[in-house]
């Protein structure tokens, strides 16, 4: 169940941001925020979807998104920012791989601060929709706000969700090569490999353990990111109604791992 992934980079970035002499910090959080805000309704029009990760450095889930689509992309950003993006695509059966794979790309090209490397697009993409399911994982902090909004002052809530997002991400990575991201509010979306009910109850426990902080999760599957998360989002329903804490879209066969 092989996953696209595309590395987005902004080109040149951290000179530009400083030349000629530098930069408001609440324009550049602005133009930040509304870059990633861009990218995100150009992918998730099509079925695509992308996380801010640094801000500077964007990843995002692409099965089905094919190279045409990508340049569209690059002029699309060309044309309504002062900056342009680099993008790197890899594929692999587990997504850290095909991030390794989608940042080799871009590497190869120039440094993120060479002001002669731009626009860059290079990598492999997937060749046909059936070649491209893949998991999306979405984990859900356990009545945070009864635990945490209605009783700690904001910081602190942030911290506690913080502290429960860092070691799921560090847990999952190392464990299963999967990727997660915090996406607001309490909320987790991991694109992960093929993962049993077993494997993600040992991450929630693992979570537990490490900073006590209690998570669900609902995974689901699809051609696409979008039907993936969706199907993810309703599984996610599930453990809320039936009070479980791992629920999948669809039945999942049992292994020795279960």
């Amino acid at each position: 169940m092989p996953t696209q992934l595309t590395l987005i980079q902004i080109d040149n970035y951290g000179p530009w941001t400083v030349t000629p002499e530098p930069r408001r910090e609440m324009d550049l959080q602005t133009m930040q925020s509304r870059l990633y805000a861009d990218i995100a309704q150009f992918l998730g029009h099509r079925d695509g979807y992308v996380f801010f990760s640094r801000f500077d450095n964007m990843i995002a889930v692409t099965n089905g998104l094919d190279e045409a689509s990508h340049r569209a992309l690059q002029e699309t950003i060309r044309n309504r920012y002062p900056v342009t993006i680099s993008l790197g695509v890899g594929t692999a059966d587990t997504p850290a791989v095909a991030l390794d794979e989608a940042t080799e790309q871009i590497q190869a090209a120039g440094s993120a601060q060479d002001e002669s490397r731009t626009e860059v697009l290079a990598g492999s993409f997937l060749d046909t929709p059936a070649d491209s399911t893949l998991n999306i994982a979405h984990f859900d902090v356990n009545d945070a706000t009864g635990k945490y909004t209605d009783q700690l002052n904001e910081f602190d809530s942030f911290i506690q969700i913080e502290r429960g997002y860092a070691s799921l991400m560090e847990h999952m990575r190392e464990a299963h090569g999967a990727l997660s991201f915090f996406v607001g509010g309490d909320n987790v979306i991991a694109t992960c490999p093929e993962l049993s009910p077993g494997e993600y109850q040992a991450a929630i426990d693992h979570v537990g353990d490490d900073v006590g902080v209690e998570l669900k999760v609902g995974v689901g599957r699809g051609v696409t990111p979008h039907e993936a998360g969706y199907a993810a989002k309703h599984a996610l329903e599930d453990c809320r109604f039936d009070g479980t804490t791992v629920e999948f879209d669809t039945p999942h066969a049992a292994t020795g791992d279960d």
